[in-house]
């Protein structure tokens, strides 16, 4: 559901993306890690046609990001970054709003719309502007516009960011729910929140894909046997040693 074929893309001297393939299908959810700047976030941007790659091709279920982006973006439900919204509007009118260009309407769009909400947990948040909102209901206001039209492929860049510990709990659950029947694609800095919903990580270090693999086969692929000790084992040296030790390695680490 979710192709990536060498994908690159610079930003005037900088590589931000170089040369990332993967692929992913029906009930995985893929882990992308790596440090700031490594290109995760550059990365979700190409999938949703929110950029287009400078090199490569990147296609939602079987449907070309730049070609024939409606019909990606029609098959997609998406979290950006800092989760944008309109400040003045309530998270009902933000969720009702993204089911309207979707082509909702009716009962049809009313009923989407409250399950998109009850899901997220927004409570009697859902009438307050979200400009009124903290942090966490802002990104979860965000997330019910995201899944409310009920798309086969989720991109989620850092899903539960500024949520407090019960409403991590409760999105990773939402995730775990949805997972069999979606294929969800997230960047995160919780390595705790890889290890418990997500079936796959793929670790980006300078644009480029230094493992992919389970995280119980990262977890074992260093001396302390921690995510975290993998993470920093692959990205902690200079980039282009990470990807050297695990270029030609795919599935696992070295």
């Amino acid at each position: 559901m979710i192709d990536a074929h060498d994908l690159v893309k610079q930003f005037g001297p900088t590589r931000a993306v170089d040369g990332i393939s993967f692929s992913a299908r029906t009930g995985e959810v893929v882990a992308l890690l790596g440090p700031n700047g490594a290109g995760k976030s550059t990365t979700m941007r190409m999938l949703t046609g929110c950029l287009e790659p400078d090199a490569g091709t990147a296609a939602i279920a079987g449907h070309d990001c730049v070609t024939a982006r409606r019909a990606a973006q029609n098959a997609l439900g998406y979290l950006p970054e800092g989760a944008p919204a309109y400040p003045a509007m309530t998270p009902r009118a933000f969720t009702r709003f993204h089911l309207r260009v979707r082509g909702f309407s009716g009962k049809a769009l009313t009923e989407a719309a409250e399950l998109a909400l009850e899901r997220t947990r927004m409570g009697d948040a859902a009438a307050r502007p979200i400009g009124m909102l903290s942090k966490g209901f802002k990104r979860r206001a965000a997330l019910a516009a995201a899944i409310a039209h009920d798309p086969p492929v989720l991109i989620l860049d850092e899903p539960t960011d500024g949520l407090d510990p019960n409403q991590k709990d409760g999105v990773r659950a939402l995730i775990g729910l949805m997972a069999p029947e979606k294929t969800i694609l997230i960047s995160t800095h919780l390595l705790d929140e890889v290890e418990a919903i997500c079936t796959r990580a793929i670790v980006i270090a300078a644009g480029r894909i230094a493992a992919d693999t389970t995280p119980a086969e990262l977890v074992k692929s260093v001396p302390d046997m921690t995510l975290a000790g993998a993470f920093r084992h692959l990205t902690g040296h200079s980039a282009e040693q990470a990807v050297a030790r695990a270029r030609g390695h795919k599935g696992r680490v070295t």
